[in-house]
This record gives C-alpha cells, sequence and structure tokens, in this order.
C-alpha cells in the first residue's frame, strides 16, 4: 500500500542504490513483505525485484512514521536538497545527483544566502580553462588561421609539449567535476550526459599524451616526418570550456529563479513587535514569534504573520494577495495576513499562524514545489535518455570499427577523431536539461509577477489555451487606483468638491484630522 505517501512523506532510501528518494514524486515502487519500497531508477527496481533480501540486509528501509522536517520560510539553512531533472532524488546536503549528474539545489531558498559557490567554482574553472583553451586553440590550428607556418616555425615536437603544457591543467583540473560525476554515473549505473563527457575529454587527453611521448606506438602512416603522431589536445581542452560555459549559464539561470523565491521572502518583515503580558513592548526576530504572542501593528509597518486584530482599526493593503488595490478596513475581530501593508491607524493583533503555516509561507512552499515538479513531456524525455546514452557508446565505437576498416588514410587519426566527434557532440545536454529549466525559469518569473503555478503540467497545458476567464477585475488592474475625472453638480466646482472627498477620507481613516485640517 502506498497510502502514507503524499506531501508530509518521510524521504527513504533507495535500497539498492543508496540514494534518497521523495515518495510523494517517486514512478517505482514495489510493495514486498507489507512494505512499501521507492527507487530512483526502474533499473534499481528490477534488482531489488530479482533479488530483495540482497538489499534487505544491507540497506534497510527507514520507519516510515517520522513526519518530514519542514523550515519555516524564513530560515536561513536549506535542509534538503533536490535535483530539478529528478526531482526524486533528494540529498540532506549538496551533491551531484546519482541520475543525470546535476548539481542538487536547495528545496526552499534562504533568505540570507550569499554567492553561489558553485558558481564561482565553475566560473572560476571556465575562465582559466578559457584563458588556457584560446592560445592552444590558436597554435594547432595556427597552419590554417595564419599565414605563418606556426609548427614549422616553433617545430613540431616543441609544439606538442606547448599543448601538453596548456591543455592538462585544463583537463586535469577544469574537467574535474565532470570526471567525478561520469564516474559517479558508472559506479551508480546511470549512466548520463557527464559520462560522455568524460570519455571524450579523457579519451582524447589520453590518446594525445600517449601520441606526446610514445608516438611508435601508432601506425606509421599517422606518424608526421619530425616523428609527430597526431594528438587532440586542444579538442579536449576546446570541449571542456563549452561545457563549463553551459554550467555556468544553467547555475546562473538557476540563481535568477531562486532570486524570485527570495523576492518573495522578503516581503515579509525581519522583527515583529510583541506585547508582553505585563505591558511591555519589545521588537523581536520574526523567526522568534510563536502562535498566541499578541503583536502590535503601527501604521505604515507590515504585518509580521497571519492573526486577527484584537483591538484598534486599520487600513490594510492586501495587493500582494488578491490583486485588490484599494486598502480594506480591518477592526476587532477580522483577520490580517502576514507581510501585507497597514497603512493608515493602529492595531494589535494575535498570532495565529506563523513560519511556513502562514499565506505567504503556503505561496513560497507552492512556488518551491511547482519548479521541482514534472511536466509530461519530460517522462519522454527520461525514458530517450535513458536509451540514448548506451546507444552513443555503442554508435562510437561502430563508428571508430568503420572508419578503421574503410576509412581514408591515416585511418587510425580519423577513426579516433570520428569516435569522439560522436561521443561528445551527442550529449543530450538539451534533452534532459531544457524541459526542467524550462519549468524553472517560468515558475520564477511567474513568481516575480503575481502569476502563481501550481506545478508543472499547468505550464504545459497553457499552451492550449485560447480563452482566459478571470472573476475580478482587481488582478487586470495597474495595482493603484487613479482618478481620472471630476464632474461635480451645478454649483460647486471640482476642487472644492476634491477639498470635501479628502477631508471625508481623513475623518473616516483617523478620526479628528479633518476638523483640525477645517480649522
Amino acid at each position: 500500500m502506498h497510502d502514507h505517501a503524499g506531501p508530509d512523506a518521510p524521504v527513504v532510501k533507495d535500497p539498492v542504490c543508496g540514494m534518497k528518494v521523495d515518495p510523494a514524486t517517486a514512478r517505482w515502487h514495489l510493495d514486498h513483505d507489507g512494505q512499501a519500497y521507492y527507487f530512483c531508477r526502474e533499473g534499481c527496481l528490477n534488482r531489488f525485484r530479482a533479488d530483495p533480501s540482497q538489499y534487505l540486509v544491507a540497506a534497510p528501509p527507514p520507519p516510515a512514521d517520522q513526519p518530514e522536517a519542514r523550515l519555516p520560510p524564513t530560515a536561513t539553512v536549506a535542509a534538503e536538497y533536490f535535483c530539478p531533472m529528478d526531482p526524486e532524488i533528494i540529498s540532506d546536503h549538496p551533491d551531484a545527483c546519482a541520475i543525470c549528474g546535476m548539481a542538487l539545489q536547495p528545496r526552499i531558498v534562504a533568505l540570507t544566502e550569499g554567492p553561489d559557490p558553485e558558481l564561482r567554482d565553475m566560473t572560476l574553472r571556465f575562465w582559466i580553462s578559457g584563458a588556457l583553451a584560446l592560445p592552444l586553440m590558436l597554435l594547432s590550428m595556427g597552419n590554417f588561421l595564419t599565414a605563418i607556418p606556426l609548427h614549422q616555425t616553433i617545430g613540431p615536437r616543441l609544439t606538442l609539449w606547448i599543448e601538453f603544457t596548456l591543455a592538462t591543467p585544463v583537463v586535469v583540473w577544469g574537467a574535474a567535476p565532470f570526471f567525478a560525476r561520469g564516474w559517479r554515473s558508472l559506479i551508480t549505473r546511470h549512466l548520463n550526459m557527464f559520462t560522455l563527457i568524460a570519455l571524450g575529454v579523457g579519451i582524447a587527453y589520453v590518446a594525445s599524451l600517449i601520441a606526446t611521448i610514445f608516438p611508435a606506438l601508432f601506425p606509421p602512416e599517422t606518424v608526421g616526418a619530425m616523428g609527430e603522431a597526431p594528438v587532440y589536445y586542444e579538442a579536449a581542452a576546446v570541449i571542456t570550456t563549452l561545457v563549463l560555459l553551459g554550467q555556468v549559464l544553467e547555475l546562473r539561470a538557476r540563481g535568477r529563479t531562486a532570486g524570485a523565491i527570495r523576492a518573495l521572502l522578503a516581503m515579509a518583515p525581519k522583527t515583529a513587535r510583541i506585547v508582553r503580558p505585563d505591558g511591555r513592548e519589545e521588537d523581536l526576530a520574526l523567526e522568534r514569534i510563536a502562535v498566541g504572542d499578541n503583536l502590535r501593528v503601527r501604521p505604515g509597518e507590515k504585518i509580521p504573520v497571519d492573526g486577527v486584530v484584537l483591538e484598534g482599526r486599520g487600513t490594510v493593503d492586501e495587493s500582494m494577495i488578491s490583486g485588490e488595490a484599494i486598502p480594506l478596513e480591518k477592526g476587532v475581530g477580522d483577520r490580517v495576513i502576514g507581510a501585507t501593508i497597514n497603512g493608515a491607524g493602529g492595531f494589535l493583533m494575535r498570532a495565529e499562524r506563523v513560519g511556513a503555516d502562514t499565506m505567504l509561507g503556503q505561496i513560497v512552499r507552492m512556488v518551491a514545489d511547482a519548479q521541482r515538479s514534472r511536466a509530461p513531456i519530460q517522462r519522454l524525455a527520461d525514458s530517450v535518455a535513458g536509451y540514448f546514452v548506451p546507444m552513443v557508446v555503442a554508435i562510437a565505437a561502430v563508428t571508430f570499427a568503420i572508419w578503421m576498416l574503410v576509412g581514408p588514410e591515416p585511418r587510425f587519426a580519423h577513426a579516433l577523431i570520428a569516435a569522439i566527434a560522436v561521443l561528445i557532440i551527442a550529449c543530450p545536454c538539451a534533452l534532459g536539461l531544457a524541459t526542467p529549466m524550462a519549468v524553472m525559469v517560468a515558475t520564477g518569473r511567474g513568481a516575480r509577477a503575481g502569476v502563481l503555478v501550481h506545478k508543472a503540467e499547468a505550464l504545459e497545458r497553457l499552451e492550449q489555451i485560447d480563452t482566459l476567464l478571470v472573476d475580478k477585475t482587481g488582478t487586470l488592474t495597474a495595482g493603484r487606483p487613479q482618478l481620472i475625472s471630476v464632474e461635480p453638480v451645478t454649483g460647486v466646482t471640482a476642487s472644492e468638491l476634491l477639498r470635501l472627498v479628502t477631508l471625508a477620507v481623513a475623518d473616516r481613516v483617523m478620526p479628528g484630522f479633518g476638523e483640525q485640517m477645517r480649522a
């Protein structure tokens, strides 16, 4: 049975590979001896089904009665990290996804968060790798790009060692994260785009290194007049640099999306003014406010949490929630919403919902859950990607064999270049990343515009909609009322009418103020 799977279900471990899986989003599960087990991939499910006892002894599933820990929207530390491409993969620390190799991202964005360390690391790797790859490419392609025969001027052997010196930091240091992710994909048997990148770059570099040190090992037809064998240092370095650029662009897009949620979190005030039972008032951090606390809200302040008015009156701008630009009057017994703005008047309120339970906290949770949800089209992409990587590896091997048999001379060089090209160019980056990145960016941009998306499926279905029905005009306005024209009755000027209206409004909002103005 799977009745316990839902939004509040605990995070469990895949008993086969040990990855954390969210039962609410896991696609593969199996009942065994009355216990539900969840898996990150179909391959893990099949291995478990073949011999459950092998995995139950090594990794029994955690008890299902432990509630999932939730952080308030103002928390400064993210408790869980998930993969936007495979949202069932969850970790309690920053890591790389075992399925796709992407870096896991925080499930809930922190309000006070510094620069992304991964973005900073990838950016540094990109700039240094690019600075080394550019002269390497010019050196290797110099005979084609310039009128000066660089290879003959510098010397073929010296050119090879210069290329080796430039390419080694790029491959060994710049591509290190890709090799780590590719190796992990082999261990977990989840081949992904980093598998291809690691294979292509690694083969190109190792083949070039062997050609530089032991050129005699290569077929005679591939060796030049000065005893130099063909090398592919520039291919390994340029490919690494381009993949690093893609990682930097991806991380920046994710940062902008996280900024949308952070903007929602910033709507809440940092402090609240609590009223003690003895009448003392003091400002406390919002995280210290508990249900039942009495809070003072003064004119012009943001309401700290959801609650009910105990005494006093105020006019509250709730356009953040309703889209209605005209402030609403709030009196004793009326409910108020956290992060909305109190205009004129002050009141005492009792906190009824704090932290993640406030309406703002629920909005943040909705946006975060929408970003980690799957669109139906992504299931097709995931299915294709599962077969794509091994097919590419097989095609690369067949390509190498065909070029060695019927290719032009030098056959080995042409075969190696063709095989490496298949491995690198066929990386399914767009196939695996396009849909989740589109969901993340769309939900983030929508949140900044006040449009909340419940799940990714809604975005996909939105493309088929040709008619939109709305139930109120407040959500379609500019967000603030504007006076268009004044048409007074006979005997009253427009300026006199505006003066009387102003006094009437002042009296209603702040009794006695209108009388002082008349005086």
